[in-house]
């Protein structure tokens, strides 16, 4: 294991045992309501996104002085393998820790939200993910064929909420960094796609917005309905992981979600997104999103969650492109989990300037499959190992230079909730 990466091990466990520790123990009089209105917590995802009630409630949750806080957090540690002549191989890790604090004051709740990741130590190129696109390494080149590293700080954000009744609510959200109403949830939160290492290739056109360095939410709740609109900085976050940024709030999106019941939910979004990549200043985009998800428990410990999406970014001047994911995750008893994504998407970013091949779009196709199996360590900590096997169907002018290309990880998990 790289030294970067044993420091990140060891920096997360810390962050987690020295968090837990500033708290009482488990307290079975914990209020389970949501932190933006008045239903049950389980249905509260990344940002102010929601996800169906149904989706077991992770996390260790505390109560002091009126304080409800739920701690989680993972590190996974991964062994690479991307085929063909574009291909590489790396081991890297990755890691998040959330804490989430909320104190109810009266009919209103104040809300505090903190999302750390240590992926900045793998290096600002990230990690080999073929067919991947967007943002850069270094300010001059595009990222290509690599997933670029999420910041160390995922999220810091701020809410409070006011109930009109037992199921009307508004509430105001804001956060450096944030998320703003924009997509499902981002796919480390999504039920469907938790225990997946890699990141999909529509990220970019789903939920890369989930890292904003500056947004404003407002929000109206009427039982399973939500309707919400953002202002927030357009620009992706740059290529210095370790910092915070900041900016005009020069954007705009809306959403609306609906939960009709508690397996389901759906979300419709469109935003505006102001000079989105820093190496391509003059080109805005139009973001149009919809996705559905469904949550399944049945047994003892048994969960089956799906998401269906898809996502359009209008670039202007640019190209209109869209992409479609398929994604599904079962777990049995608590402890094996298998997962599975598929995914269409329309690239024009594949190739550089130098190539015949350059700006034209292509439709290339994603599947993979993946198992991980989990011991329980005692309290809160349990440890995992799996793998995952991906395909690749690609026109015959992209096959020509990835060739036929495999790729698969191995990883090795340790997980706190």
């Amino acid at each position: 294991m790289p030294f970067a990466h044993c420091i990140a091990c060891a920096l997360s466990s810390g962050l987690l045992l020295a968090a837990s520790s500033a708290f009482a123990a488990d307290d079975p009089s914990i209020s389970m309501t949501g932190a933006f209105g008045p239903y049950a917590m389980n249905r509260e995802a990344s940002g102010t996104s929601w996800q169906p009630e149904a989706v077991p409630l992770e996390g260790y949750m505390l109560m002091r002085e009126g304080w409800m806080t739920m701690l989680h957090g993972y590190f996974v540690q991964v062994h690479d393998h991307q085929g063909g002549p574009r291909g590489a191989r790396e081991d890297f890790a990755e890691s998040l820790f959330m804490a989430m604090a909320q104190r109810a004051l009266g009919e209103d709740t104040f809300g505090l939200r903190a999302m750390l990741s240590l992926d900045p130590a793998m290096g600002k190129d990230g990690y080999p993910l073929l067919l991947q696109t967007g943002e850069t390494a270094d300010g001059v080149h595009p990222l290509v064929d690599r997933q670029h590293p999420h910041d160390l700080f995922m999220e810091l954000s701020a809410s409070y909420s006011h109930a009109f009744s037992p199921d009307q609510a508004v509430f105001i959200y804001g956060g450096l960094p944030g998320e703003p109403a924009l997509g499902p949830p981002s796919f480390m939160h999504r039920a469907s796609s938790q225990d997946d290492p890699e990141a999909p290739l529509s990220h970019h056109w789903l939920d890369s917005t989930h890292v904003t360095y500056g947004v404003v939410t407002l929000g109206y709740i009427q039982g399973g309905l939500k309707l919400e609109a953002s202002v927030f900085h357009g620009r992706e976050p740059d290529q210095f992981r370790w910092n915070i940024e900041s900016g005009r709030l020069d954007s705009a999106s809306a959403r609306m979600s609906w939960n009709p019941t508690p397996r389901w939910a759906l979300q419709a979004s469109r935003g505006y997104l102001h000079s989105p990549e820093e190496l391509d200043p003059g080109v805005n985009q139009r973001r149009t999103t919809a996705s559905a998800m469904h949550e399944v428990p049945f047994g003892a410990d048994n969960t089956w969650a799906t998401t269906f999406a898809w996502g359009q970014d209008d670039n202007r001047p640019g190209h209109r492109l869209d992409a479609g994911l398929a994604e599904t995750e079962l777990v049995f008893g608590g402890v094996n989990t298998l997962f599975y994504r598929g995914e269409r998407v329309q690239e024009d970013e594949l190739f550089d300037s130098t190539s015949p091949l350059h700006d034209k779009v292509y439709i290339v196709v994603k599947r993979s499959v993946g198992f991980i199996h989990d011991w329980l360590l005692g309290g809160h900590w349990r440890f995992g190992f799996g793998g995952l096997l991906g395909t690749y169907h690609l026109p015959d002018a992209v096959q020509g230079t990835y060739g036929g290309p495999r790729s698969y990880m191995l990883f090795a998990r340790l997980r706190f909730d």
